[in-house]
Parts: C-alpha cells; sequence; structure tokens
C-alpha cells in the first residue's frame, strides 16, 4: 500500500474566531499504481489535502502512512519523502526559474545527490515522456507557451522518478488540443508501470476519460469514493454541492426522456456514441 490516510483532520487558524476546519476526519487508502480524480468546488479540501501528502502541510491530528512508515515520525526523513511524492502546482511558472529548460528539469534530480550523467540521462527522459521537442531544450521556461510549461513543471517532478505524481489542475487554461495531449501522456505513462497519480481537476469530462478511480471532496470529507461510473450515477446529488456529471451524462438521460433505449451510464462520447448506434441497430433503424 502507497499511501494510507488515517483520520487526518487540518485546522486553519486553530484556536482563533478565524478557524477552519478544512479536512475533517480523513481516512483513505492509495494503492500503487492507481490514476485517481479529486474532485471538489472550490474550498473543498482538495488541495489542502494533496499538500499533506508530501508533507507540505502538516495534519492537525491523525497520521499519513507512506509505504507503511508515519510520515509524523520524529526521524522520518521528509526530503525522502518528498523525493517519492511529486507535487505539480496549477501555475507552473511557481516551479520554474533555471535560465533554460534543461537545467530547470536537472535541479531535482541534481539535489538527490546523483551524479552529472544519471542527472542528465533522467532529464532528457523525463522531457521526452511529456512530449517537449529537443529544439526548447535551452531555451528559456519563461519563453514558452503555457502548454509548453507544464509539460516543463511535469517534467521536472518527473526527472525524480517519483511513486507518485500528484498534479494539480495540470490543464487549466489550456486550448482544447493542449489539453488532451497533455493527459494523454500522463495516461500512457500510469499504463506503463508509471507512478500512481492523483489528479485534481474541475473538468468532469477529463475525469471520465482518464481516472480510474474518483474521490468527491465537501466540506472537508469524502462525499464519494469510487469508480467514476458510479460516482456519476449520482449526478443530482452532486450538483447540490456545487458539481455535475459530464455533459454526456445530461444528454443520455435527455435521450432516454424522450423515447430511447440507452444505458444513461456512459460518460464519454466514444461510450454514448456506441450506445446510442446499438439503440438505433436494435430498433432497426440501421
Amino acid at each position: 500500500m502507497s499511501i494510507i490516510l488515517d483520520q487526518v483532520t487540518y485546522i486553519y487558524s486553530e484556536g482563533t474566531p478565524l478557524e477552519i476546519r478544512a479536512l475533517n476526519n480523513i481516512s483513505l487508502q492509495i494503492p500503487d499504481g492507481q490514476f485517481i480524480g479529486i474532485i471538489g468546488h472550490t474550498g473543498s479540501g482538495k488541495s489542502t489535502l494533496m499538500q499533506h501528502l508530501n508533507g507540505l502541510m502538516k495534519a492537525s491530528s491523525g497520521h499519513i502512512y507512506f509505504n507503511g512508515e508515519d510520515i509524523y515520525d520524529r526521524d522520518y526523513n521528509l526530503k525522502k519523502l518528498r523525493a517519492s511524492v511529486g507535487l505539480v502546482f496549477q501555475y507552473p511558472e511557481h516551479q520554474l526559474f533555471e535560465a533554460d529548460v534543461f537545467s530547470d528539469v536537472c535541479f531535482g534530480p541534481k539535489n538527490l545527490g546523483l551524479d552529472k550523467k544519471e542527472v542528465e540521462l533522467r532529464a532528457y527522459d523525463a522531457l521526452r515522456k511529456v512530449g517537449l521537442e529537443d529544439e526548447y531544450f535551452y531555451q528559456s521556461p519563461f519563453e514558452l507557451s503555457g502548454g509548453q510549461k507544464r509539460r516543463v513543471a511535469i517534467a521536472g517532478v518527473l526527472a525524480m522518478k517519483p511513486e507518485v505524481l500528484i498534479l494539480d489542475e495540470p490543464t487549466a487554461g489550456l486550448d482544447p488540443k493542449g489539453r488532451d495531449e497533455i493527459l494523454d501522456q500522463i495516461k500512457q505513462l500510469q499504463l506503463k508501470n508509471g507512478p500512481t497519480i492523483l489528479l485534481v481537476s474541475h473538468s468532469m469530462e477529463d475525469v471520465a476519460e482518464y481516472v480510474d478511480r474518483m474521490i468527491v471532496m465537501n466540506k472537508g470529507g469524502i462525499l464519494y469514493d469510487d469508480v467514476p461510473r458510479e460516482v456519476f450515477r449520482h449526478y443530482r446529488e452532486l450538483e447540490e454541492v456545487g458539481l455535475s456529471a459530464p455533459q454526456v451524462t445530461y444528454i443520455m438521460h435527455e435521450l432516454r426522456n424522450r423515447g430511447l433505449d440507452v444505458d444513461v451510464s456512459a460518460i464519454t462520447i466514444r461510450e454514448a456514441a456506441a450506445e446510442i448506434l446499438g439503440s438505433k441497430a436494435r430498433r432497426g433503424k440501421i
């Protein structure tokens, strides 16, 4: 088991009139190799939760175990944890600071104490994995497009070969083509025996298309934890907490309401198209 959270609570400004309970008694297991989507409205606690997983924030109460070790033990090596649990923030500019792209991606593995050859091999491999062409390696990262900056930021974390990769809104502000390219590459990484991936996203379409498991947060707690198809069956309940289902879900329900015999559990465009064609075939229309 990669990560276990045991009754984790976090309170901002504890003991003051401004006290806010951001996480409320969270218990959660994150096994190796899963691609997990974390969703929730603003203020639900999802970003706070992610920053607990690599020790950037410390719980007010409860315990977090990484590969069987309590990260709150007095002698636990937090530097080792942060090399194993990589976090890519929503805004890549926060993680880019070197003169050129290649040097930026080298920074993480260099700080692991690796020799120059291994550092450069890791950087090159990471940049190739995120699909950045060689011609950009020695450009300033600040001269790149938004999508290219995201790739560099992700590569900088991948170069450390983390066991867990946390991505906080990695496609925010990108056009549909750029969004699909980045998420396709992330999915391929996970499928090739890559890291456990936690994707924080506001896009229900992205979550439906890519993740294996979906955790819905609300008011600092976990509202749902299941495969996307089962979570989106509760689309009315999601609406009540400021969320929604993929547009496909609403389309399929509308088609059912209009008399078309379709399975309303379809959550991606491919599934919906197959179901609509199947329904027409059953009715002898094609």
